[in-house]
């Protein structure tokens, strides 16, 4: 069964021009002019989501809040085409949860090989959770299949990467874990994330954490661990 694309973007000629060179790799291509349509084509289930920013109606930063917060779509792997290039953009579009971020004029070759490898990862994923899909550790219980966090008992809401961050730290408790480790076990080393990245996602789970933001220990210059229960 071919992989599904789904393309957001407001020009015609972009769409048209991805999907032509898309569907030479093998994909089926679905299309959507603005954010809203996007959200609406979710429901055919496409693989991964190519999502420019600048859209009317919803952008694309807003189509990736709501898509992660609806557990139906949270896991759909998104990767940003843009002409916006400044390092704030970037960082807030994968702070939301994007897997990655290209920016326009596009390469195909970069681009098939961007998408071939997240798609990858994204299999690899559903393979891990299995046994370990609930994770328990002191207040904190990760369902890792519906990418729902409760703290004490209360679910409260996890953009994507900050999820990932968050369970990769539990699952690794009392352990050290770098900032390199977090930066390609999370976003993998074919995406550029500075350090400062990491310490932003770290203070935002702290937050989330309130009253126990001591759960996880700062290893000054090093990176992070999860105190032990």
């Amino acid at each position: 069964m071919k992989q599904k694309i789904l393309i957001a973007d407001d020009e015609r000629d972009i769409i048209d021009f991805l999907k032509y060179n898309l569907e030479k790799e093998g994909f089926e291509v679905l299309s959507a002019k603005n954010g809203t349509e996007a959200l609406a084509q979710t429901k055919k289930n496409p693989d991964l989501i190519l999502l420019d920013i600048m859209m009317p109606e919803l952008d694309g930063l807003e189509v990736v809040r709501t898509l992660k917060k609806n557990s139906a779509t949270a896991k759909i792997p998104v990767i940003f085409l843009t002409a916006k290039s400044s390092e704030v953009d970037e960082v807030v579009g994968l702070e939301l949860g994007a897997d990655d971020y290209i920016t326009k004029p596009v390469s195909i070759p970069k681009l098939i090989a961007r998408i071939k490898l997240t798609l990858r990862k994204k299999s690899a994923k559903n393979h891990d959770l299995d046994a370990s899909d609930i994770l328990k550790h002191g207040i904190i219980e990760i369902n890792r299949s519906h990418y729902k966090v409760y703290i004490n008992k209360k679910e409260i809401f996890f953009p994507k990467k900050e999820f990932e961050v968050l369970s990769f730290l539990v699952k690794n408790a009392g352990k050290l874990v770098t900032r390199e480790t977090l930066l390609s076990q999370i976003w993998g080393s074919e995406v550029y994330v500075i350090d400062r990245t990491i310490d932003v996602h770290i203070r935002k789970i702290r937050e989330k954490l309130g009253s126990n933001a001591d759960y996880i220990d700062t290893v000054k210059g090093v990176g992070y661990r999860m105190k032990e229960m």
